[in-house]
């Protein structure tokens, strides 16, 4: 009975030396060599983030959403900037295009509770574009995509502004993606 209390002792103190040695105080930990990932990734090959980044962009004269994988979602301001920057070489491969170049111009956006306020700037000549209803669109249907808006509305020069809708109708209260519905691919 000595043997198996001595081999049990020896046990323990063995198995005790095991484990992760015991700091005083907590150390620094470097980083690991090369450069830190950026918030978002471009392209499919990208690696993958932990949320996914919607943008509504154009395909085949429809709105259509491309994810772009991210580490966190951007704020409002930053999603709507990687809107307006248009597709990435991957997405234009996979045949996305943006309607919003030369169409609408964004001077910024706010939030109103769970409403996407969208200010404009004056646009030149050119209005009434048939690719106007797609502009909006693609805006309405990327802000809609966060958990903090359901609305989006647009100004110009601090006044409520008719836009298009999917129907080819104007209106100028707040508008969801299902107005540009008609718009969109059946899934």
């Amino acid at each position: 009975m000595s043997r198996r209390l001595l081999g049990g002792a020896l046990l323990v103190v063995l198995l005790g030396g095991c484990g992760v040695p015991v700091d005083d105080a907590p150390r620094r930990v470097p980083p690991p060599p090369g450069s830190l990932p950026t918030a978002v990734t471009a392209g499919p090959t990208a690696p993958t983030g932990r949320v996914t980044e919607a943008l509504c962009f154009v395909r085949e004269d429809r709105l259509d959403r491309a994810g772009r994988r991210v580490h966190s979602l951007p704020g409002i301001d930053l999603h709507l900037q990687h809107l307006l920057a248009g597709p990435t070489a991957g997405e234009r491969e996979a045949g996305f295009a943006s309607a919003l170049p030369g169409t609408v111009s964004v001077a910024g956006v706010r939030m109103n509770g769970t409403l996407a306020e969208v200010d404009l700037r004056a646009a030149g000549e050119e209005t009434g574009r048939s690719d106007e209803v797609l502009a909006f669109g693609q805006i309405v249907c990327t802000l809609t995509t966060r958990p903090d808006v359901d609305r989006v509305s647009f100004r110009l020069g601090g006044r409520p502004l008719d836009v298009p809708r999917g129907d080819g109708s104007l209106s100028r209260d707040p508008l969801t993606a299902a107005d540009y519905a008609p718009l969109m691919p059946v899934r």
